[in-house]
């Protein structure tokens, strides 16, 4: 399905009925990222997927991708769908978009999952490696794709998933790069929001990967004591969807998701 933000095209898909439950996907992904689960989440769930701007089937939409303007995104397609409020998983760049969405819309968020990801804003030296990501795209787009895409899987299985890791970089390849520099520049700039999870009245969790580079153990550790949160580990890298589902789909039935 497609929606209108302003003039730029939307793309998500709803899947089953029951409760609504909103899944954002990660940096360099799109609502695919969730199809070996989506079978089982649609069974007592109405399962909304949403590609957000410059990623998957929908348009690049400003200079800067900002968790706030992602966060509008999406109110804007809950509004068309009439969905008064829902449970969201967010993975990485998805779980940063639910916590905006979070802040700004409190009433229309009542469960938060958190997948691979934090609270937290970047670090200096993340801002700085940010830069160079930057820079390295406007020479060499696809060095950079494949090299973030690799990096996303635990190094010691890596060599299990090169299906997978093939399939996410030729789809990343034909995201528009204004698209994942405007991304860049969101998560760079973003606030931290352990605050807002602290104070959020619903049911919150985080989903984490015991070899995660991206968001470590301690950095997990760290955020679910900060916001009162139940935390889970699951013996995977970054793409815990990708890399150990059976473990995940037990943590889903776990907190009622199945």
């Amino acid at each position: 399905m497609i929606a209108y933000f302003n003039t730029s095209k939307i793309y998500y898909e709803v899947y089953g009925k029951g409760k609504p439950l909103v899944l954002l996907h990660g940096f360099l992904e799109s609502s695919n990222m969730w199809d070996t689960i989506l079978p089982l989440l649609t069974q007592k769930n109405k399962v909304i997927c949403i590609d957000l701007p410059g990623h998957g089937k929908s348009d690049f939409i400003a200079e800067i991708h900002t968790m706030e303007l992602m966060a509008e995104v999406i109110h804007f397609v809950l509004e068309s769908l009439k969905v008064k409020d829902a449970r969201f998983i967010g993975h990485s760049l998805g779980g940063y978009v639910s916590l905006a969405f979070a802040e700004i819309f409190p009433e229309k968020i009542n469960t938060l999952v958190l997948l691979n990801s934090t609270t937290e804003s970047d670090s200096e030296e993340r801002k700085k490696n940010r830069d160079r990501a930057i820079r390295l795209i406007k020479k060499d787009a696809r060095l950079f794709i494949t090299l973030a895409i690799h990096n996303l899987f635990n190094e010691k299985t890596k060599q299990l998933h090169t299906q997978e890791i093939k399939q996410l970089k030729e789809a990343a390849f034909l995201f528009p790069l204004e698209g994942i520099i405007a991304t860049i520049k969101g998560m760079r700039d973003r606030k931290d929001r352990t605050e807002i999870m602290k104070n959020f009245n619903g049911l919150k969790h985080l989903i984490c990967g015991d070899e995660d580079t991206m968001i470590p153990k301690n950095v997990s550790n760290r955020v679910s004591k900060k916001t009162n949160s139940e935390i889970h580990f699951v013996d995977s890298g970054h793409m815990t969807v990708n890399e150990n589902a059976g473990e995940m789909i037990k943590i889903l039935h776990f907190i009622d998701f199945l």
